[in-house]
């Protein structure tokens, strides 16, 4: 410290001393030393460090920053035994689980023909690597929550908990974890103003926390060159205003995400919308992507063709700029030719290898799959689309991820195991079955995919492919939500894979999804068939070919009908529309009684059955005695026989023919009795494997009857497939058509979509079907789905489809409509669940109307949101308009309203009392009305001079116009009304404005012609008036007075002083001062009886008034400023309008919403915050039923007093489907708690039809619950044996298998909810009701899961 000078020459300084930092004071000499060499120190010490060298400099690094060495502070000897007061692991209570890493290291996709394989083992492949954040790299596996979400239990890992939060669905706004990877100047517009204006200098570098202290830097000066761009000089006014509007936050916001933008220019030309750049920003990329282009190889053209030239097919987006983002959210299809041509240099190294040459779809799909994308495959039955879901399969196993393969009903479930069992590791998930959920490929059916997505299962963060197997389900009425929904709640990083037969709108589809993601779908497939189909009509035993290779043949056609008439031409009836309805069968139907029950069980069908064999193909229903089934039959049976055996002259076997019944499948094989188309090998075939896949069966299963029946059926080639069979009768049939040993298949519709069996030929026993409401035929869908089974790849050339004709030949018209007609486009069936809303409101972060604006149904609205946006506020732009009133202040828009109301009162109430005959009545010459304004919106006082006939439909009333200009008397209205001729005649003569008026009234009697050139003007008495023909609905308002005419002298004559005599009168109706003279009494006068329509017509005469008194009425300006408040009040409207458009409330399904939110309220699910309640997590628990029925049931306590088999058998109707059965056989008990439970139910549809929900009660507990089965299942659950409850009801054997299975997965639920309530004994009553019902061929294990 510097020399301090103290009071007489006393010098000291102060100085700190010690690590404790005290100061000491140090006296100094008070004498100066003027002697240089005594200023010298007595004596020098040596440098206290040797001269540093290049190696003593290394030795210290080494040895302080290099060598491990324990920290001497912590690991003391006096910490060597020192003790924790308390138990640090034991108070934290930290989880267990391991921590998540911030950071992982991932590799980098690279081009395939780009990789560099010089240096690497084998000539591999070997990525570049990355180190990434983990939220950056896949935020949508992220929860919903704010922060990771610790794993729950092993048990909950597949199947998930009501306890657990959904993932955060993919494309979700307001993203957590988009939050945290943008800095918060990149959202707020901060950055732009640095940017403009400058900002404070950076003296801190990233990842430091001091920097440098660079001192007060001045602004350096600046300017800025504004410059138009050339491509928007032609651009319409409105696009220049929004082009104007700079969204600086997206362009930063898409450049942030942007990973590699020179890399990208590098490998893509520009595309269309690189030309709207400056030409100085342009130039030179354009002259190095001009170079690279005409070097460029033939697969940067194919890169070039998908990252840039394909264009969105609907509407994707592209930034301002106009390069397209990495992954952009839109729908993409093209030509594959490409891809195909160059399919093995695009991916060299396969994950998955094929025995056969890949088809240009399938080398497209896969390539995508290589690239990460998710893909839309569309393609005829049996083209396979099969091979992309292998290949997703092959590359989820490759990248050690999980991939989930959902098909729409359990038989493909099975099968699709059964076919990927032996090439990957695949695990099987249904609603009873559960085998090796751990496997890295799952199948399971839809319904699963959406329980695990809404109980937040921890399995999902694995899964990388979700594969969605007939896609074109949707359009199914009860289980088409299902896909919607699964798809709007997978999180991001799911990709998806959809196959679908080929619709229409498979573009729109793609769209609505890449949108409702934020992913780019790839929409590829193919509308060629592997093998090509003819269609032919079978008629009198002959094949008519009608169409070939989608070509309609109509000389085919006209063949049959020339057979038909031959045929036909002595018998009577049975032509063309003989068809009586479906009501008609229906009676049929109900009609037919049982003879015994022995016969019943052989064709158990009543509510599927169509009455007998339809007379004609087109639906004519035989209604007849027994005499004329036996004919039926008869006929039915020798038409069955004639067409197998021309199928099997012309090699044309085996087939499938299709009836839509299930009873006619029956008697349709049963009618082939003395048919035997088997060999001996294959008959011993047949019986070797029966008797393999039956020995799982105890003895008397066996023997049931159908097993019976079908083995016969069996033996000779002939076999059924319906969902009557029992399950395990339906697999042995279709493994062995598979084998080919099967002939002829009597099937249903199911056997189309359920099971991959093509077949030589498909014939359709008829062209309509029942949809369960009503006979209707055939959509072309449905027909292109089943034709789909005809024609074996790699085995026929062509595949054969047969239409039958027994009665009529279809018109050619309806032919072309069902086979060559478009198929049915994807339509939404999206409606709202209480099951949905509840688990939506478990999570604060997701939102019912979020799902809602995500649907399909909203897709074509949400789409048209950013243009709505655009409009909106262009119309908010503009300057407001004013009225600007003479009279002080404007009152013109207060009067305007009363206008359009007096307008909307006056039109109900005019209809209804001009329609009445009392009014007609009224309506007499000299009668004074008021005529609603033609030219103005004030209303004219007139009074009716002649009245309608019979050659003239209009009333002729002089009407009086004050405000209107002075005219001359024979001026014309150029927009006169057309009247008829005949009664409009020229005047006899022309009279002057200025002619002597006539003396007085003639009693001379008239002509009865009108001969005034109608509309007449005139002007009398000062004020202006015209006479016209007036239609009654113009009437607005019937006076209580009448006056006194002289209809010859005004319609003849057209006499002046007439008119002014009525004029005059007419001015002296007005009393009080009022405008109108009051109108008549609608009670005593117009006798109206309608209370409604007598409270209207007070109003609108009320507001007449109030008009009349307004200070705008009369004004000089009131047409112009009426029309200016139009004009306000329009705008405010569209403003209004489009506000109410862009919000939730203008969802289609929001309505529906708010009465299901009251409905909850009210039987407690949630409480008036709308969080759920425990009530509410119960019924989350119930997806096999109705979940408002099944909760009010637990909580009603309606088990308790029930023993598990009864308790089972009443929870069978929650998941029984079949309406029509024998009334079963009930104990009291069961009675009781039967109609215990059909009250509930009638009284929650009450309740529900309270708050405006389109349900009626009764069909809503009828739709809900059917107790056909009650009986059944509780013999069951006491251990009766299955023949013996076969015989209690009509149902199929195989309804009660698929019944039981089902009840068991309620037991779950049941069992779920009732630990979530802590009621133990409802908790154990399931799980002895569970044991009881699952026993012996009810829970066959299936042949597809265990094999033969």
């Amino acid at each position: 410290m510097d020399r301090i000078q103290a009071t007489k020459e006393l010098a000291f300084r102060v100085a700190f001393s010690g690590h404790s930092g005290h100061l000491r004071v140090e006296p100094l000499s008070t004498v100066e030393r003027t002697n240089p060499v005594k200023s010298l120190p007595d004596f020098i010490l040596p440098p206290a460090f040797p001269r540093e060298t290049q190696e003593s400099i290394k030795e210290h690094i080494e040895e302080k920053y290099l060598l491990p060495r324990l920290d001497p502070d912590e690991f003391s000897a006096e910490k060597a035994g020192r003790q924790w007061e308390f138990d640090w692991f034991e108070m934290a209570k930290l989880p267990l689980e391991p921590s998540l890493p911030r950071s992982v290291v991932v590799p980098t996709w690279e081009v395939p023909f780009r990789r560099k394989k010089k240096g690497s083992v084998e000539g591999m492949w070997e990525p570049n690597s990355v180190q990434v954040d983990v939220s950056e790299l896949s935020p949508g596996a992220q929860d919903s929550a704010s922060l990771p979400r610790v794993a729950g239990p092993a048990k909950d890992f597949v199947r998930g908990s009501i306890n657990n939060r959904p993932f955060r669905p993919g494309g979700l706004e307001e993203s957590q974890n988009v939050d945290r990877l943008l800095p918060d100047g990149a959202t707020n517009g901060e950055w732009v103003r640095e940017v403009l204006n400058g900002g404070p200098a950076q003296a801190v570098a990233p990842s430091l926390k001091q920097g440098l202290d660079l001192g007060d830097l001045k602004a350096f000066p600046y300017t800025w060159n504004v410059y138009k761009d050339k491509g928007s000089l032609n651009n319409a006014s409105d696009e220049k205003l929004s082009e104007l509007s700079v969204q600086f936050d997206d362009l930063f916001k898409k450049a942030w995400e942007e990973d590699d933008v020179a890399e990208y220019e590098g490998d893509a030309h520009l595309s269309e919308e690189d030309s709207t750049k400056p030409d100085a920003e342009v130039s030179q990329v354009d002259l190095s992507s001009s170079t690279a282009k005409s070097e460029s190889h033939a697969l940067d053209e194919i890169l070039f063709v998908e990252s840039g030239a394909l264009m969105p097919t609907s509407g994707g987006t592209s930034d301002s700029g106009g390069n397209q983002q990495k992954e952009q959210a839109s729908a993409f299809t093209g030509s594959s030719e490409g891809i195909a041509e160059h399919f093995y240099e695009l991916v060299p190294d396969m994950a998955l290898s094929f025995p056969f040459e890949l088809d240009a779809f399938q080398k497209e799909a896969i390539y995508y799959l290589e690239k990460g994308d998710s893909v839309f495959v569309a393609a005829h039955t049996s083209a396979g689309k099969t091979v992309v879901a292998e290949y997703a399969f092959a590359l989820a196993s490759k990248h050690c991820t999980r991939a989930v393969y959902t098909a729409p009903i359990k038989t493909i479930s099975n099968q699709k195991y059964r076919d990927f069992c032996g090439k990957f590791d695949v695990g099987l998930l249904t609603g009873d079955v559960s085998v090796r959920p751990e496997a890295s490929c799952l199948i399971m059916t839809t319904e699963i995919l959406r329980s695990m997505l809404y109980r937040g299962a921890d399995i999902i963060r694995d899964i990388e492919w979700v594969i969605f197997d007939e896609v074109h389900y949707v359009n199914d009425v009860e289980r088409g939500v299902v896909w919607e929904e699964v798809i709007i709640m997978l999180p991001r990083h799911v990709n998806i894979v959809l196959l679908s037969a080929t619709v229409p709108n498979t573009v729109e589809f793609a769209d609505w999804i890449s949108r409702t993601k934020q992913k780019t779908i790839r929409v590829t497939g193919t509308t060629k068939r592997p093998v090509p189909l003819e269609h032919c009509l079978f008629y009198s035993g002959e094949l008519h070919r009608i169409c070939e290779g989608e070509i309609f043949m109509p000389q085919g056609l006209k063949t049959a009908k020339h057979a038909f008439k031959k045929n036909n031409s002595t018998t009577a009836g049975g032509g063309p529309g003989a068809y009586t309805g479906p009501s008609v069968t229906r009676d049929g139907v109900r009609g037919q009684k049982r003879d015994n029950q022995s016969h019943s069980k052989q064709n158990k069908h009543g509510s599927q059955n169509l009455g007998a064999f339809s007379g004609t193909s087109w639906g004519n229903q035989n209604n007849g005695s027994g005499q004329n089934n036996w004919r039926s039959w008869r006929s039915e049976a020798s038409l069955w026989l004639q067409l197998v055996n021309k199928l099997l002259k012309n090699s044309l076997l085996p087939v499938v023919i299709f009836c839509f019944s299930k009873n006619r499948c029956d008697k349709s094989a049963d009618s082939m009795s003395g048919t035997d188309l088997t060999s001996s090998s294959e008959k011993s075939e047949i019986r070797v494997f029966c008797d393999k896949a039956f020995s799982r069966l105890k003895g008397s299963d066996r023997n049931l009857p159908q097993i019976v029946r079908v083995r016969s059926l069996l033996s000779r080639g002939i076999a059924v497939h319906h969902a009557g069979l029992l399950p395990i009768v339906k697999e042995v049939v279709e493994m062995l058509f598979c084998r080919g040993v099967i002939k002829v298949l009597f099937s249903t519709e199911t056997f189309a979509m359920g099971v991959n069996a093509p077949a030589r030929t498909v014939v359709f026993d008829m062209l309509r079907k029942f949809d369960g409401k009503e006979f209707r035929q055939l959509l072309p869908g449905e027909y292109t789905q089943m034709a789909g089974r005809a024609g074996r790849r790699g085995i026929d050339k062509i595949g054969t489809v047969v239409v039958l004709c027994r009665d009529e030949i279809p018109e050619e018209s309806d032919l072309k409509r069902v086979i060559v007609g478009s198929a049915t486009r994807l339509e939404s069936q999206f409606r709202l669940t209480y099951i949905m809303i509840l688990h939506l409101l478990r999570v604060e972060e997701l939102k019912v109307e979020d799902m809602l604006k995500r649907s399909f149904a909203e897709f074509r609205s949400q789409k048209q949101l950013p243009e709505q946006q655009k409009v909106l506020m262009r119309k908010l732009a503009q300057p407001a308009k004013t009225v600007e009133c003479i009279k002080g202040e404007p009152t013109i828009e207060e009067y305007y309203d009363l206008y359009l109301e007096a307008e909307k009162y006056g039109n109900q109430v005019s209809d209804a009392v001009m329609q009445s005959p009392h009014a007609q009545t009224f309506l007499t010459p000299g009668r004074v009305v008021v005529v609603k304004s033609l030219s103005a919106q004030d209303h004219l006082l007139g009074v009716v001079v002649k009245v309608t006939s019979a050659s003239m439909k209009q009333y002729i009333v002089l009407v009086l116009k004050p405000d209107a200009p002075s005219v001359s008397s024979n001026l014309q209205d150029k927009k006169s009304a057309d009247f008829q001729q005949g009664y409009m005649l020229m005047p006899k003569s022309k009279r002057s404005f200025n002619e002597e008026y006539f003396s007085s009234l003639t009693n001379r009697k008239g002509s009865g012609t009108i001969k005034i050139e109608l509309p007449y003007q005139g002007v009398a008495a000062g004020i202006n008036y015209e006479v016209r023909g007036i239609e009654s609905k113009e009437f607005l308002c019937i006076c209580n007075r009448k006056i006194t005419i002289d209809q010859v002298r005004l319609l003849e004559d057209g006499s002046n002083a007439a008119f002014s005599k009525t004029v005059q009168q007419l001015l002296e109706t007005k009393s009080d001062g009022n405008k109108y003279p009051p109108a008549l009494d609608p009670l005593k006068e117009l006798k109206l009886k309608d209370v409604n329509l007598v409270e209207d017509y007070h109003k609108w005469t009320s507001l007449l008034q109030k008009m009349a008194s307004n200070k705008c009425h009369g004004c000089i300006k009131l047409e112009e400023h009426i029309s200016l408040a139009k004009e306000i009040k329009r705008h405010k409207e569209e403003v209004s309008n489009l506000q109410f458009q862009m919000s939730d409330e203008a969802l289609q399904q929001m309505p529906d919403f708010q009465g299901r939110i009251y409905v909850l309220k009210e039987i407690g699910c949630i409480d008036g915050d709308l969080v759920v309640q425990i009530k509410g997590r119960v019924a989350c628990e119930m997806n096999s039923g109705e979940e408002l029925i099944c909760t009010e049931c637990l909580f009603e306590n309606q088990l308790d007093d029930l023993e598990p088999e009864e308790a089972v058998a009443i929870m069978s109707a929650f998941v029984f489907q079949q309406r029509k059965t024998s009334e079963p056989s009930l104990t009291p008990r069961l009675s009781q708690a039967k109609k215990r439970l059909y009250s509930t139910a009638i009284r929650l549809g009450e309740l529900q039809s309270n708050y405006n929900i389109q349900i009626n009660p009764e069909e809503y507990a009828n739709e809900n619950l059917k107790f056909g089965l009650v009986e059944v299942v509780y013999e069951w659950a006491k251990g009766t044996p299955f023949a013996d409850i076969c015989e209690l009801t009509d149902v199929p054997e195989g309804l009660i298998v698929r019944t039981i299975v089902r009840l068991d997965e309620t037991c779950r639920e049941f069992k779920n909810a009732a630990a979530i309530m802590g009621n133990s004994a409802v908790y154990k009553k399931m799980e002895s009701a569970s044991n009881a019902i699952k026993r012996d061929i009810v829970f066959a294990a299936s042949l597809y899961v265990t094999g033969v």
